[in-house]
């Protein structure tokens, strides 16, 4: 059976490629094809053109208009309806009219609703930074998973030839009736359970592969190698200051700041509505024929006209102060959730720190464990080659020796994790 499972996965392994892949090149090809990063690229796109559409506002509004008609003949009848006269009037009639309208003041409106707009195209990008910084710690995970597993699948090989070297050993002090049938079951036993676990860690690489491939927009025939050197650049010590320092230009805190101006150009486009809207306007119109003769003129009658108008809202009067008093409670409430943004922020970047070096701190401990462990194993298997302990010794020896690798193995990892979790909270992940 499990031949057949490592000859299924041999297959697998047999048909893709390996690639090399660093931190600034995961986080590089997680920027450029991630599915939901593209998305929000469209999402900044979008309010990046409401801006431009905004400014419209700005323009004055031109309107050209043109008809071409038939226009049959009049007929004069008298009040009575007992006689009428048939008037010749031309019949093709055409008109040209080209007017156009400019908003000269509306207290600030149009320059208050354009910086309002800009506000969101503002609060897009940040939105997106905050993404990014997010689906890179995810990815991220894949990443560290996949070095992981590949740790672990180097604890169980090295376990695995010590357990076969053990194996045949037992065999040569079976054949010399030194041990029982019975230690060699326990060895075998052993040897296959740890050929079982490399099976496992073997196909969980294969399936985070297929998760970090998809993430990163590369075929899942690649299989991806991380930089089996990264925890030797994590630093081992930090300082909390600067990480809390950070945290006042983090997306997330920006984007609350932004939403407390939108609410403040909210306000002022509010109190606009109270006041009159000045215009200019001009235009000018040509038609044809003149009916408003006896007999009607086959000609243009052409003009123009320049002038300014005043528009008032008078209700604004009494609606506007509901509307605004609303306004600011939003604004308050806007600057309540910066205040908690920024608070829950701090104790964030904290409980990262605390986790970090309390990383560091287990991956220290788990080498000493690991170096007794080794020692121990070494000790119990000498004795039992001189026939001064029980195959049991040295199993129970050989568990803890593998359990503390791996845990070590984990623990290196974690520090790694932990580094990068730490520079997510702060808001520097992407610097």
């Amino acid at each position: 059976m499990l031949l057949a499972i490592g000859l299924s996965a041999g297959a697998l392994t047999s048909q893709t490629t390996e690639r090399m892949l660093s931190v600034p090149e995961l986080f590089r090809l997680t920027k450029e094809n991630h599915p939901t990063l593209r998305v929000a690229r469209y999402d900044v796109a979008v309010e990046r053109q409401k801006t431009e559409v905004a400014k419209n506002a700005m323009l004055p509004k031109i309107d050209l208009a043109v008809q071409a008609y038939y226009l049959g003949d009049a007929y004069l009848i008298d009040r009575d309806f007992s006689d009428s006269k048939k008037l010749e009037m031309p019949h093709f009639g055409n008109n040209y009219s080209l007017e156009a309208t400019e908003l000269l003041w509306k207290g600030g409106k149009v320059r208050n609703s354009i910086q309002a707009q800009t506000l969101k195209e503002q609060l897009a990008g940040l939105s997106y930074e905050a993404s990014e910084q997010n689906i890179k710690l995810l990815v991220l995970g894949y990443y560290l998973d996949i070095s992981k597993i590949l740790n672990q699948i180097d604890v169980y090989k090295k376990n695995i030839e010590l357990a076969e070297q053990r194996l045949r050993n037992i065999n040569k002090f079976y054949k010399q009736g030194m041990v029982t049938r019975n230690d060699i079951i326990r060895a075998e036993l052993q040897l296959s359970n740890l050929q079982l676990a490399l099976n496992v860690a073997e196909n969980n690489r294969l399936v985070l592969n297929n998760q970090l491939t998809e993430a990163l927009g590369l075929s899942n025939e690649i299989m991806i190698l991380p930089d089996r050197t990264l925890e030797e650049r994590v630093p081992d010590a930090v300082l909390l200051e600067p990480y809390i320092a950070s945290i006042h230009n983090h997306p997330s805190l920006d984007a609350r700041r932004k939403l407390v101006e939108l609410q403040d150009k909210a306000i002022e486009i509010a109190k606009a509505d109270k006041v009159p809207a000045v215009s200019a306007f001009a235009g000018g119109r040509m038609a044809k024929p003149i009916i408003s003769t006896i007999p009607p003129h086959d000609m243009y009658n052409a003009g123009y006209q320049v002038g300014l108008s005043l528009n008032f809202n008078v209700d604004e009067l009494y609606k506007s102060p509901k509307r605004e008093k609303q306004l600011e409670l939003e604004r308050e409430r806007a600057e309540a959730q910066r205040d908690e943004t920024e608070r829950l922020l701090n104790v964030a970047v904290n409980a990262a720190f605390i986790k970090y070096n309390e990383a560091i701190t287990q991956r220290n401990t788990l080498e000493k464990n690991m170096q007794l462990a080794e020692e121990n194993y070494r000790i119990i298997q000498s004795k039992y080659n001189n026939q001064l302990a029980i195959i049991l010794d040295v199993i129970d020896a050989s568990n803890a020796k593998l359990d503390a690798e791996l845990q070590h193995a984990n623990a290196e990892i974690n520090v790694v994790n932990q580094y990068y979790r730490l520079l997510k909270e702060s808001g520097t992940l992407n610097n």
